[in-house]
């Protein structure tokens, strides 16, 4: 359904399709009792939840472990004035258990940054939205 405001409303599925093509996204957390985000590479796991992949020593581990963070990523194109985005909110924690570590190290997201000291970060799906913009002839 489109709204007066020329955005539709995505479900859970449409959200997930659409957030497993995007290649970046942004991990929005609480520094200093501020909100922060920070740009990430990432992949959705296949029960759902955002895997991305970080340093051990990084600010982002401390700030996120085991707290409700949101996750964020969306593709838009100006010329036509359409796009999606699609928000993630659940609990991150850092992944301890070495199977699933060792797992991921194959089939997870590969860091930025060449790291030594790599760590998984996994953030549950606990709640998933999405609007899609569908674009507005002649909007301003």
């Amino acid at each position: 359904m489109i709204h007066g405001d020329g955005f539709r409303s995505l479900d859970r599925r449409e959200c997930l399709r659409l957030l497993a093509r995007a290649p970046v996204g942004r991990v929005v957390h609480t520094r200093q009792a501020l909100p922060a985000v920070l740009p990430v590479g990432f992949t959705l796991d296949t029960d759902a939840s955002v895997v991305l992949r970080t340093s051990a020593a990084s600010e982002l581990v401390r700030a996120v472990d085991g707290v409700v963070v949101a996750f964020q990523a969306d593709d838009f194109d100006a010329g036509s004035r359409s796009g999606w985005s699609v928000v993630v909110t659940g609990r991150a924690a850092v992944v301890t258990d070495p199977a699933e570590h060792e797992l991921l190290l194959r089939t997870g997201p590969r860091s930025w940054m060449p790291t030594h000291d790599g760590v998984f970060v996994r953030i549950e799906a606990e709640m998933v939205t999405g609007r899609e913009l569908t674009g507005l002839p002649g909007a301003c």
